[in-house]
């Protein structure tokens, strides 16, 4: 059959359109890359260990799945915390290795030296809380706690916990209804200092845990801390029994929480957020608690793990997502070099 020259170049046409749209297709940018939530994705615990700390991801800008980078090969962060306040919002992480601050913004992609470590006796640092304009730092096995201005980095005052014993261990702290209280893991003790006026007041004991059901083990026992109803009742993990603790700041009161027979061992940080507690397990992953009954009974929701967990400690949370710090404490247990950057990541909440 004779085919017309206008069909034949119409043919042609159709070919060459094809071929052009198949090759930009195939060229395009995938949107699936580390920003995506697969990082946050809900599922069973992961082995320790497991978490890929060297993984860029995207920066900041929110996205679960972003990672923040920390400068230096020996850092081995720990605490963190998030200052709302502002046009911006920003990041402190914690060197357990020398007490140096790091500062950054949730909108960049790396932190930076804020307050360098040893001074005023700084030498570790662990958690951190926001409050008003001041920085409350866990001095871990200092035996003290340190309050720095978010503006400079400057010490405002150093509170000494005066220990019993050279065993102590300075955790993590929590601020609300006019207090700042503090975990020590090797003592059994709950911490506080006054915050309600102008200056911080001096450290006391506050409580002495001895004789209650909130029994100090071997290893690390008081970690996480946190506050609920505006500072009337805390609540603190366990870290070698995986119990949670209820602690009423009014009568004293100690109890075990009712978590249905299940534990959360090697719990670390904690975050809370209504009536819901994110526990960050050393393990590599991130437990959901449902809390009821005045934070009496606890019920297991959900578990979230990452590839980008790397012995991850603790947590803030930003919106809808968690900001992780990686602490990597596996790798120095085994006298391992540290994969770096060290990092704090961010996943979806449960």
């Amino acid at each position: 059959m004779t085919r017309s020259p206008r069909w034949i170049l119409l043919a042609v046409l159709a070919v060459v359109l094809s071929v052009t749209v198949g090759v930009v297709a195939s060229s395009g940018k995938s949107h699936s890359s580390s920003d995506d939530t697969k990082a946050g994705t809900t599922s069973t615990p992961s082995h320790e260990g497991s978490g890929r700390s060297g993984d860029k991801g995207g920066g900041g800008h929110g996205k679960a799945g972003s990672v923040f980078t920390i400068p230096g090969d020996t850092v081995f962060p720990e605490g963190i915390a998030l200052d709302k306040r502002g046009p911006g919002k920003t990041i402190f992480v914690s060197s357990t290795t020398d007490g140096t601050i790091f500062k950054g913004s949730t909108k960049a992609k790396a932190l930076a030296p804020f307050a360098p470590g040893g001074a005023d006796g700084r030498a570790s640092a662990t958690g951190l809380t926001v409050d008003r304009g001041r920085l409350f730092v866990s001095g871990a096995a200092t035996g003290k706690a340190f309050v720095l201005s978010t503006k400079d980095g400057s010490t405002l005052k150093v509170l000494d916990s005066k220990p019993t014993s050279a065993d102590t261990f300075i955790n993590d702290v929590t601020a609300a209804g006019g207090f700042a209280y503090f975990t020590d893991s090797r003592q059994p003790v709950i911490l506080r200092a006054s915050t309600s006026g102008a200056a911080v007041g001096d450290m006391e004991r506050w409580l002495d845990l001895t004789g209650t059901v909130f029994a100090y083990q071997d290893g690390f026992n008081a970690n996480g801390i946190v506050s609920y109803e505006d500072g009337r009742v805390l609540v603190v993990v366990q870290s070698n029994t995986g119990k949670l603790f209820r602690v009423d700041t009014q009568s004293k009161a100690v109890s075990e929480i009712d978590l249905g027979g299940k534990t959360l061992t090697q719990g670390d940080g904690l975050v809370a957020h209504g009536h819901k507690l994110y526990v960050v397990r050393n393990t590599g992953e991130i437990v959901e608690v449902r809390l009821r009954n005045g934070e009496r009974r606890g019920e297991i929701r959900k578990t979230v793990t990452s590839p980008l967990f790397a012995f991850p400690t603790t947590a803030a949370r930003d919106g809808g997502r968690l900001l992780v710090v990686n602490s990597q404490f596996d790798k120095r247990a085994a006298g391992q070099p540290p994969v770096l950057p060290f990092t704090v990541v961010s996943v979806k909440k449960p």
